[in-house]
């Protein structure tokens, strides 16, 4: 029979490929090839992934001591009006109740959150993204719930790529892996629908990053 549309000649030639598949031979393939260069010489992770997270739209926030972080939140929040911080990480809640600033923590407040205040697992400068697993404080949802999302981090978190990463979490969880790994490459956004621009489509329309200059979390 005659083919009378162009969209039933594209589905022929779909379900032919499917039919008739190539094999690929990948006998010479390098498994354990470098893929990633090397860190750019002279150049410092922090920076690196300053650049990179920034270029992104990303809110990044250098703070020396925990102190100045607070106080860096109060300031914006203050500034912003924001309301509904929610917070699940008991290090991050004894700082934020140290200095006055107000947040819930029951499930029943999670689905109200619009500022959401997590920690990582690691921060990937090379893409400068910011990978998270399920085994943390937050788990799965409220990086994703929260309108605005502030991930609050150490110098010692910052790896190189994303391979450096995922060993590092292979090394601090061994048989325990998470369920779910992660990677937050700048706030949600998403050009899909009539490729219009939209912010907050899939999770947070804002992400801010605070970097601080200590080795432990506590």
């Amino acid at each position: 029979m005659k083919e009378s549309t162009s969209r039933e000649k594209v589905l022929k030639a779909v379900r032919s490929a499917l039919i008739h598949k190539s094999e690929a031979d990948f006998s010479t393939a390098d498994s354990k090839a470098e893929i990633y260069a090397s860190p750019p010489e002279g150049e410092s992770l922090e920076i690196l992934f300053a650049k990179n997270f920034s270029a992104l739209t990303g809110n990044f926030i250098f703070c020396e001591k925990r102190e100045d972080f607070a106080k860096s939140l109060a300031h914006i929040i203050m500034e912003r009006q924001w309301d509904n911080i929610y917070c699940a990480d008991q290090p991050l809640q004894d700082l934020l109740k140290r200095n006055g600033i107000a947040f819930s923590s029951s499930d029943s407040e999670l689905l109200n959150a619009n500022i959401g205040i997590t920690s990582c697992e690691y921060l990937i400068a090379r893409t400068g993204s910011i990978m998270v697993s399920s085994r943390l404080n937050a788990g799965r949802r409220l990086p994703v719930y929260s309108n605005v999302h502030i991930v609050v981090a150490n110098l010692s978190q910052l790896v190189y790529n994303l391979a450096d990463g995922y060993n590092l979490i292979q090394q601090k969880y061994g048989g325990n892996f998470p369920s779910q790994i992660t990677v937050i490459t700048g706030p949600s956004q998403t050009a899909d629908i009539e490729k219009t621009l939209v912010k907050g489509a899939h999770g947070p329309k804002e992400l801010f990053l605070f970097l601080m200059d200590e080795h432990e979390r506590n």
